[in-house]
């Protein structure tokens, strides 16, 4: 009887082992499906990178996917974040796997040059001047409703002008896909005047929300042709009721409306224009925009602009009564747009302190600079907005991890995700998130 209760236990222990050791090896890898959306079948034969995610992106692997759109990494560190980019027709797609992940699922899109269904929905303008400076930022917004989804990809993607005597600010361009984070994406000059530029992001299926600031010396007045080179929906100038605003003609139809999250802030919209419709107008005075106010439900200004995927706030600009309101659906934009402000104020003051730097160093040497390479990369994942300062953005590791809470908190809502599998992610993530934020305040 000792002898079979002791076979027994040894038993036990070998199947607890067994177990113990497999679940081990289960967790250090990581399975994935790369689909093709636009075909709905396996995409095969695409380049798939292992990114892990730590005080920057350290490639950790890197694979093709089979004939079944399948592939596999082995993780050597369990307990990091790790990001996954598929590489479909020479576009870049990513899918986040924080740790405790085993399984995703990359979703890509045929790319071409030229897709239809593309528009270019709003432009809008937030204007503030102040201490001799004229700042605009203006956010263009690219709906692609392609059918099939495909990607357009070209050298031209995203065109617009800037008036002369304006600079584009350093580091101040973003481009942000729908439900995703914003990503540094320089535009590229195309004339030697530098009054036009082009952004070269790929216009994936969905929204695309493309951002870009420019300053210009400023005596109390100016006059800004934005010379507009698509139809658009809704064209928005923004600027502070300090500020007067005059349209260079009555034909554009601008029209005054309230905004609520912004009462110093004045809104004028022009509906429905033409591809090179006169939309000029003169700014005079100066004053700064404010932080958007709590909405009517209790959202911050910050939540709202975080929630844009889940659940758009309602409410904001008051049209008036029973009249469509035109910005409804670019609300969350406008309510984003103040922290690009106080981003921009942040970027004059670090371009000044580059340009002195420079300088010096030109009277040092004795001889011109080099030209500075430029920062747009495609594949390259740089949240510039979550930087606390863009002179000292912060890591990859912190804006990866607000991501994938984010995400995770939107599965939960719709039912996407168990209650365990909720808790066991959002605590690894907390886990994650606390020693990164450490880190960055050890670095401050």
């Amino acid at each position: 009887m000792r002898g079979t209760l002791s076979k027994m236990r040894h038993v036990s222990i070998l199947i607890t082992l067994t177990l113990f050791l497999s679940i081990t090896t289960f967790a250090q890898t990581l399975t994935g499906t790369v689909k093709n959306a636009t075909t709905g079948k396996p995409s095969a034969g695409d380049d798939v990178v292992l990114l892990k995610l730590g005080q920057g992106m350290e490639e950790a692997g890197r694979t093709k996917t089979d004939s079944s759109g399948k592939f596999s990494f082995k993780l050597d560190d369990a307990q990091s974040p790790h990001l996954v980019r598929a590489i479909h027709q020479n576009v870049t797609y990513h899918r986040m796997a924080p740790p405790g992940t085993t399984s995703v699922e990359v979703e890509v899109y045929d790319a071409a040059k030229k897709v239809e269904g593309i528009e270019v929905v709003a432009d809008i303008l937030r204007v503030e001047a102040q201490q001799g400076k004229l700042i605009v930022v203006r956010e263009f917004g690219v709906q692609n409703s392609s059918r099939p989804p495909r990607t357009q990809m070209n050298e031209h993607n995203l065109e617009f002008n800037i008036p002369e005597g304006a600079e584009v600010i350093p580091d101040s361009a973003t481009a942000t896909t729908e439900g995703g984070n914003p990503l540094r994406s320089a535009p590229v000059p195309e004339d030697d005047k530098k009054l036009k530029y082009s952004f070269i992001f790929p216009l994936r299926p969905g929204l695309t929300r493309f951002e870009v600031a420019y300053q210009m010396n400023y005596t109390g007045s100016a006059n800004i042709d934005p010379k507009s080179v698509y139809p658009l929906q809704h064209f928005v100038v923004m600027l502070p009721k300090s500020m007067q605003f005059t349209a260079a003609t009555q034909s554009a139809g601008f029209k005054l409306v309230d905004y609520a999250q912004e009462p110093d802030a004045a809104v004028q919209v022009a509906s429905n224009t033409t591809p090179g419709e006169n939309l000029a107008f003169k700014v005079s005075g100066e004053g700064t925009l404010e932080q958007p106010q709590e909405n009517a439900q209790g959202q911050s200004s910050g939540a709202a602009n975080n929630a844009q995927t889940n659940n758009r706030p309602g409410g904001g600009i008051g049209p008036p009564i029973d009249a469509p309101d035109p910005l409804q659906k670019y609300r969350w934009w406008i309510l984003g747009g103040f922290t690009a402000v106080l981003l921009v104020g942040g970027v004059i003051v670090a371009s000044r302190q580059q340009s002195a730097a420079r300088a010096l160093a030109r009277e040092k040497a004795g001889s011109g600079l080099q030209p500075v390479a430029d920062e747009y990369a495609p594949a390259e994942i740089l949240h510039a907005r979550a930087a606390p300062s863009p002179a000292r953005p912060a890591s990859a590791l912190l804006d990866a991890l607000k991501e994938e809470l984010f995400q995770l908190e939107v599965e939960r809502r719709k039912g996407q995700i168990s209650a365990d599998e909720y808790e066991k992610a959002k605590s690894a993530l907390d886990q994650t998130l606390d020693r990164a934020l450490k880190r960055e305040s050890q670095k401050a």
